[in-house]
């Protein structure tokens, strides 16, 4: 799950290491690489040049060269190092969690199960339900142009979706507001929540 600080610390991040690969990057190119808007790239592009991060050189044509600086190179690996650390553990998390739900899913003889939302959750709830005596038939996400997800079918709207025994949230967005509509929709005794989501 990213909080803002963690967004930004992803951006600066794509942005170092775009500009380490190529240093004749141009901000609309970084723009489209790191998935957002130009003026907001040109935003991360001053600030890594402020704290030292990067410097500017000239080329012809009123264009201009990129370098990372030694400093900037420190950062990218700080970040780097600390990226992973994060992913490992929410992978371990999200692991553990994931277990603890098909264990109630068992315990309840709920046999099929529809994922909400699709995230890096939701291919680990996937992988974590191989094994077990649950099948997942499929994702709802209102928010994805997706078909498929998993080898599965991906549903829009609710009332697309394959009868199922619990309906297993894995949105990492805005688990909140998925979770009230299902609640407002299907009712809450059949919603499983991972205690990775800190929603109880």
């Amino acid at each position: 799950m990213n909080t803002n600080s963690e967004r930004e610390e992803q951006l600066v991040l794509e942005l170092l290491d775009a500009v380490g690969k190529n240093s004749k990057v141009s901000q609309r190119h970084l723009a489209r690489q790191m998935g957002i808007a130009l003026g907001l790239a040109n935003s991360y592009l001053k600030r890594c040049i402020r704290k030292g991060f990067i410097k500017i050189g000239e080329a012809p044509a009123h264009r201009y060269l990129y370098y990372l600086t030694p400093t900037g190179f420190s950062e990218k690996s700080r970040l780097t190092a600390k990226y992973l650390a994060s992913s490992f553990q929410f992978y371990r998390l999200a692991n553990e969690s994931c277990s603890r739900v098909f264990e109630i899913c068992e315990a309840r003889r709920w046999r099929s199960i529809a994922l909400c939302g699709i995230s890096d959750l939701a291919e680990i709830a996937s992988l974590r339900a191989q094994g077990r005596n649950v099948e997942i038939v499929g994702t709802y996400d209102p928010h994805t142009d997706h078909r498929r997800f998993i080898d599965r079918p991906v549903w829009h709207r609710l009332e697309q979706v394959v009868r199922c025994d619990a309906w297993l949230l894995t949105d990492l967005n805005a688990p909140g507001l998925i979770y009230e509509h299902l609640v407002a929709t299907v009712g809450p005794d059949r919603i499983l929540v991972p205690d990775i989501l800190r929603l109880g």
